[in-house]
């Protein structure tokens, strides 16, 4: 069926952390096609800001029609978000890009979710849907959300750069300090801790998917905003670019550079 935008209802909201808030929204016609790792744009209700807001889905319930996305405020569009109340309308769009490929977590495969900041809401539904073994480790500045959510579906590692709960530093010192093993490493965060973790798959030689958090305009691959660089060479081998939008966002660690 592909991308659907649609006028719906807000369900609920709740705040879970400063300035980190999670709303449920029912959709059932994107829920239907949703897969862990996608996306929907969620448009503000201010007609000056034409652009709409990508977000990731952190979680849905199909059988209900409900979708649920976890996001900070980060500018007069997620500000705007936070005000809502079950019963406002929005308009939104999805599901967008790319989700992660759940055939690389199936049963007999050990699998390392890894999450960094507001990278962590994607990693929740992915958890929920992996047939393997799974273990998650959840990096933080500082005050922890979702963290207690991960933990029916394997055992859940936390790293703070406070020290504040568990390792004391980021996701990387978290691994390397519980010495966790796997097949598999599926990660969402911003870009130094995607850098760290593919430089560490591709050395122990793991297959690995990366979630690119970039900045993106129009959310479909038109704009070219969001741009990556490609490993893979044309015929004058200059490196191609993919949209993060539409190409990914999830990606083979092999397939992009930083």
């Amino acid at each position: 069926m592909g991308k659907i935008k649609i006028t719906t209802t807000v369900l609920s909201q709740d705040r879970l952390a400063d300035g980190v808030y999670s709303m449920w929204i029912d959709a059932k016609e994107i829920t239907d096609q949703a897969k862990p790792g996608q996306f929907i744009s969620v448009y503000t209700g201010d007609s000056s800001k034409l652009l709409p807001r990508p977000i990731s889905i952190c979680e849905t319930n199909q059988n209900k029609g409900h979708l649920r996305i976890v996001y900070r405020i980060a500018g007069e569009g997620t500000e705007e978000f936070s005000h809502y109340k079950a019963g406002d309308q929005v308009i939104i769009m999805g599901p967008l890009g790319n989700g992660f490929p759940l055939e690389a977590g199936a049963s007999g495969k050990k699998a390392l979710l890894i999450g960094g900041g507001i990278g962590i809401p994607p990693m929740l539904e992915l958890a929920k849907n992996l047939s393997g073994t799974k273990q998650m480790v959840l990096g933080y500045r500082d005050e922890l959300f979702l963290n207690e959510e991960f933990l029916p579906y394997g055992d859940t590692f936390l790293a703070t750069e406070s020290g504040s709960a568990g390792t004391r530093g980021n996701v990387m010192d978290a691994i390397r300090e519980h010495g966790l093993q796997s097949d598999v490493i599926f990660a969402c965060g911003p870009t130094p801790m995607l850098k760290s973790i593919r430089a560490y798959a591709l050395e122990n030689q793991i297959e690995c998917y990366l979630s690119m958090e970039e900045k993106m305009a129009c959310g479909i691959g038109a704009c070219l905003a969001c741009v990556c660089k490609s490993s893979e060479k044309d015929e004058h081998s200059m490196v191609h670019n993919k949209r993060v939008c539409k190409d990914g966002p999830v990606f083979k660690a092999k397939e992009v550079e930083f």
